[in-house]
C-alpha cells in the first residue's frame, strides 16, 4: 500500500446520508471491527466498545430512537461544543448549505431543514448502526483514542464499498442509549456510525466538503 492509496481512500470516503436497505454480511463487519482496533490507544488501553445492530434489531432501534427524540430531552455524555466561531463556524456553515442545497431546502426553510436533521434519527435508514463508547474514568482521552477507531472504521469500511456516517446526533440522547442497550453509566457514549450500502441515486449523497490548505492549520518551526 502507498501514501497514494491512502489518500485516495481518504477522498472517496464520504459522509453517506441515504442507504440501501441491503444488509452488509456478518463477515465484512468482522473484518472491518478487527481492521479498525488496529488503531493506536493510550497505554494500549483500546478503550472502545461496541454494540452493533443489524436487521430487525436496526429497525425496532430506530423506532425506538424517533420516539425518544419526539418526547424526550438531548443530553449528551460527552458535553457537546460550547460554540463555534470564526473559521470553524464558516466551515460549518459551508457544509450545512451544501447538504440543504443538494436535497432542496432553501435559505428559510425551517420545516425542510428541521424535517432533513430528522433523518440523523432515523439513521438515514441505514441497515446497521455501531454504538461506541469509552470508560468515563479516561475522560477525554478514551474519547481521543475511540476517535482514532471510528476513523480506521470509516476507512476499513470504504475499502469494502461500505458507507458510513459518523453520527453525534445520536450520542444526544445518552440516557436513552444506556437503557435501551444496557450500557453501564461508567462508560460515555460518544457517537454512532450507521453503515451500509450507499443509495449512491439520492441528492444527499451527491454532495463533497473541502478541506483547508495546509497553511491554515500548520504552523512551521525550522
Amino acid at each position: 500500500m502507498t501514501l497514494s492509496d491512502l489518500d485516495d481512500l481518504l477522498a472517496a470516503r464520504h459522509s453517506c446520508r441515504a442507504f440501501r436497505a441491503d444488509p452488509v454480511p456478518r463477515a465484512d463487519i468482522e473484518r472491518i471491527v478487527s481492521t479498525a482496533r488496529r488503531v493506536p490507544s493510550w497505554c494500549n488501553a483500546q478503550p472502545w466498545q461496541l454494540v452493533i445492530t443489524s436487521g430487525a434489531e436496526t429497525d425496532a432501534f430506530r423506532a425506538a430512537l424517533m420516539e425518544e427524540v419526539q418526547r424526550g430531552t438531548a443530553k449528551p455524555d460527552l458535553g457537546f461544543p460550547s460554540g463555534y466561531s470564526g473559521v470553524y463556524q464558516d466551515r460549518r456553515r459551508t457544509c450545512g448549505w451544501a447538504l440543504y442545497e443538494a436535497v432542496g431546502v432553501e435559505k428559510g426553510d425551517r420545516a425542510g431543514s428541521a424535517a432533513q436533521m430528522m433523518k440523523n434519527f432515523s439513521l438515514f435508514d441505514a441497515p446497521h448502526c455501531a454504538i461506541v463508547s469509552s470508560p468515563a474514568e479516561l475522560g477525554g482521552y478514551g474519547a481521543m483514542d475511540c476517535g482514532g477507531f471510528v476513523t480506521a472504521f470509516t476507512l476499513a469500511a470504504q475499502a469494502l464499498g461500505v458507507a458510513t456516517i459518523p453520527q453525534a446526533a445520536v450520542a444526544s440522547y445518552a440516557p436513552f442509549l444506556h437503557r435501551y442497550f444496557g450500557i453501564g453509566e461508567d462508560r460515555l457514549i460518544l457517537c454512532a456510525i450507521s453503515f451500509g450500502y450507499s443509495d449512491t441515486g439520492h441528492p444527499a449523497n451527491a454532495f463533497r466538503t473541502e478541506r483547508a490548505p495546509l497553511a491554515e492549520f500548520v504552523e512551521w518551526r525550522g
